[in-house]
C-alpha cells in the first residue's frame, strides 16, 4: 500500500474530528481510517463528500443517471425536470456529465450545450446532489473520436511525446471549465466533482484501451494528469475515479491501477453482466472484490456505469440490478451506481413515465438501501 497523500498531522486531526461525532448521527465514522485523498489540499466540501460517500456506503447506495437534468426521452431542457423524477418523484442523487467535445466549447457528444451544462451542475449541487464527469477525449493523433483506435496515442501524450503540448492545452480547457463551477451565494466555493477520465481501459474500444498502450504508459498518463491538474493548475475540488470494465480478479483490476496516491474512488463499469448475455452472479462477485479492495485501501467503491439499453425486462430494476447487488452483503457496500443516459426511445438506460419498467423502478426507488436526491443527508459538511 502506498503512503497517503495526507500528512500525519492531518490524519490525526481527522481521526480526532470523527471521534467527536454523536452516536446517533447517520454519518458517524466508526473505525474509519484517516481520509486518504489524492489531494492533500482538497477543499473542505470535497473532503466531506469523500468521507460521507465512504460512510454511507456501509448502509446505502446513491442512485445516479447520466445527463438527468438536460433531457429525457420525450423532452429537452425543461427546468426542474428529469425522467427519474417523473417516475418516482425525486431526481437522482448522482448526476453524470460528459465533456467529450470540450475543445469545440459548444456541445458535447450527447449534444449538450456546455454553458447550460454549467448551470445544471450548479443546480445539482444546490439540491445537494453529487456531480461526476467523464471525458471521451478525441484521438489526439488522428483527429477522430474516442473510439478511433487506428493509431497509438497514449505514448504521444506523455512528456516528450509529439502530442504532449496538445494534451496540456486540452487540460487547460478543462481547468478553465471547472474553475467556472462555483456555488452561488456570498462566499463562492468550487463545486466538488468526481472526475472519471480514461475509463473502461481494460477494454479495446477506446484509444487508451489495453491493446493500444502498456500498463506503464497508462499509469504514466494518469500520473501526469493528476500532477498537472492538482499541482500546476491548483484544482482542489476533484475526486479521481478509476473505472475499468469487467475484471476476473483483484490482480487484473489492479494491473493498470495508478496507485493509492492517485485514486480516490474505485469504480467498475459493467453493462455485460446485466445484459441478455451476461450472468448477474458475476456482477455480485465483481462488486464484492471491488468493495474489499476499497476497504483495504481506504477508498470509495462505486458501480460507475451500468444499465440495460431500452430496459426490455420490465422487472429489471428489482429482479436483476437490485437483486445482484443485494445478493452478497459486501457487494452491496458500494457508494453509488449510475445508469447511462436517456437519449431516445431507441437509446435509453433509465426509466421514464409510461415505460413498462416504470412501476418496477418505483418499487426499486422505495428500497431503503437506495437513496435519491430528496433523501440525501448533507453530503458537503461533516457535523460535530
Amino acid at each position: 500500500m502506498q503512503k497517503s497523500s495526507f500528512s500525519l498531522k492531518t490524519g490525526i486531526l481527522f481521526s480526532f474530528f470523527f471521534s467527536t461525532l454523536p452516536l446517533g448521527n447517520l454519518l458517524l465514522a466508526q473505525k474509519l481510517q484517516p481520509l486518504r485523498l489524492v489531494d492533500s489540499k482538497a477543499t473542505k466540501q470535497t473532503r466531506a463528500l469523500f468521507a460521507n460517500l465512504q460512510k454511507l456506503a456501509k448502509t446505502n447506495i446513491l442512485f445516479g443517471h447520466e445527463d438527468a437534468l438536460a433531457y429525457g426521452v420525450h423532452w429537452k431542457d425543461e427546468k426542474g425536470r428529469s425522467d427519474v423524477k417523473d417516475v418516482c418523484g425525486s431526481h437522482p442523487a448522482v448526476f453524470g456529465w460528459e465533456l467529450s467535445k470540450l475543445d469545440k466549447y459548444s456541445h458535447n457528444i450527447d449534444t449538450v450545450d456546455f454553458e447550460k451544462l454549467k448551470d445544471w451542475i450548479k443546480e445539482a449541487y444546490q439540491m445537494g446532489g453529487v456531480n461526476t464527469i467523464s471525458w471521451h477525449m478525441d484521438n489526439f493523433v488522428t483527429g477522430g473520436d474516442a473510439w478511433d483506435t487506428g493509431k497509438r496515442v497514449v505514448a504521444e501524450l506523455l512528456p516528450g511525446g509529439s502530442r504532449h503540448e496538445a494534451y496540456k492545452a486540452k487540460l487547460d480547457l478543462f481547468v478553465e471549465y471547472v474553475n467556472d463551477l462555483k456555488a452561488g451565494g456570498l462566499f463562492k466555493h468550487p463545486i466538488p466533482i468526481i472526475f472519471r477520465p480514461f475509463h473502461e481501459q481494460t477494454g479495446n474500444w477506446f484509444w487508451w484501451g489495453k491493446k493500444y498502450c502498456s500498463p506503464e504508459e497508462y499509469i504514466a498518463l494518469w500520473h501526469f494528469t493528476v500532477h498537472y491538474l492538482r499541482d500546476e493548475k491548483k484544482l482542489h475540488n476533484l475526486l479521481y475515479a478509476y473505472s475499468p470494465d469487467i475484471f476476473k480478479s483483484k490482480e487484473e483490476y489492479l494491473k493498470r491501477y495508478p496507485g493509492d496516491a492517485f485514486v480516490d474512488i474505485l469504480g467498475l463499469d459493467d453493462y455485460h453482466d446485466v445484459s441478455a448475455l451476461g450472468n448477474t452472479k458475476n456482477l455480485t462477485k465483481r462488486l464484492k472484490m471491488l468493495v474489499e479492495l476499497a476497504e483495504e485501501k481506504g477508498k470509495v467503491a462505486a458501480l460507475t456505469e451500468t444499465g440495460r439499453e431500452s430496459i426490455p425486462n420490465k422487472k429489471w430494476w428489482t429482479k436483476v440490478l437490485l437483486k445482484s447487488i443485494k445478493a452478497e452483503p459486501k457487494a452491496s457496500q458500494i457508494a453509488y451506481l449510475l445508469v447511462w443516459r436517456n437519449a431516445s426511445l431507441a437509446h435509453h438506460f433509465g426509466p421514464f413515465a409510461g415505460h413498462p419498467s416504470a412501476p418496477d423502478f418505483l418499487e426499486f426507488s422505495k428500497d431503503p438501501m437506495i437513496l435519491f436526491q430528496n433523501q440525501l443527508p448533507d453530503m458537503y459538511h461533516l457535523k460535530h
